[in-house]
């Protein structure tokens, strides 16, 4: 659907706009202005009405649809230039602008899996046990938490299965070595500087930023973030995020809990949770 063939107003429209916006926003690429005029809600009211249901603004919204479809296209095979064009970007250079940012790499090399990509890696003890600290060229994209050494180098071959993995012994790294002891300063409860590399979805990567500004010691439930970022039932969608968080405690979804005080769940275990919890609080 083109921005000049949008259907006149419906009656389903009248009924819950904002569903009806999201539908044209998944058939095509409507201008805000165009969306208010087809719902009957000035720009203003569908943008903050639309962010509070779905979590984004049309805009965020567009985005993600257009990266999803291109993801997609570039893992079935698709070249790059069909697949940015399918998916609604219209050049290259507005793929480059606006996907390649969000995919932390350029198109062609996650079309690879990730191929070309080099991230060092080591495992270390820490205060938490054994910890495997990842990172790009940019900063930390994964701290592994777990007790078995294969187990968490499995995972992180898991999650980057095409990238250039280079195991580093710990401390031996010029690269890796400070932000190795940034990591372990940070998981011993030291609030130390560590810069990180987020790959992941536009609203992810906002929950994972807001997760980041939660002082050590205080905690927030799901809903209550998702108040915070401006989407109050997006409660499930943070849930989500946090769950596919891969940097734990630099990242500290663990300060993340249940309306009702439980724990909720945590990707390194509950008791590991528990332990974080009670430190920040002691």
């Amino acid at each position: 659907m083109s921005r000049r063939s949008l259907p006149e107003p419906s009656r389903a429209a009248l009924v819950d706009p904002l569903e009806a916006a999201r539908r044209l926003l998944d058939e095509g690429d409507p201008s805000l202005a165009e969306l208010a005029a087809h719902t009957g809600l000035s720009a203003s009211h569908l943008q903050r009405r639309f962010r509070a249901r779905f979590g984004l603004s049309p805009a965020e919204y567009l985005a993600r649809k257009k990266l999803g479809t291109l993801k997609h296209a570039l893992r079935e095979g698709s070249d790059v230039t069909t697949a940015l064009y399918d998916a609604g970007y219209g050049s290259p250079s507005r793929l480059y602008e606006q996907g390649a940012a969000k995919l932390g790499m350029t198109p062609a090399t996650y079309r690879a899996g990730g191929r070309g990509m080099t991230i060092r890696w080591a495992i270390v003890d820490t205060v938490l046990g054994r910890a495997l600290v990842a990172a790009t060229e940019r900063g930390i994209c994964a701290v592994e938490l777990g007790d078995d050494d294969a187990a968490l180098e499995q995972r992180l071959r898991a999650e980057f299965p095409q990238a250039q993995l280079e195991g580093v012994e710990a401390g031996r790294d010029e690269f890796l070595a400070p932000r190795l002891r940034a990591v372990a300063e940070r998981l011993a409860g030291r609030d130390t500087a560590v810069p990180v590399d987020l790959l992941g979805t536009g609203f992810q990567q906002r929950v994972w930023e807001a997760l980041m500004k939660i002082p050590a010691g205080e905690t927030v439930s799901y809903a209550g973030l998702a108040r915070t970022l401006g989407a109050p039932r997006a409660a499930r969608a943070v849930a989500s995020a946090c769950a596919h968080n891969r940097i734990a405690v630099v990242v500290p979804c663990h300060r993340v809990i249940r309306g009702d005080g439980s724990l909720g769940g945590y990707r390194w275990g509950l008791p590991r949770k528990q332990e974080l919890l009670a430190r920040e609080r002691g």
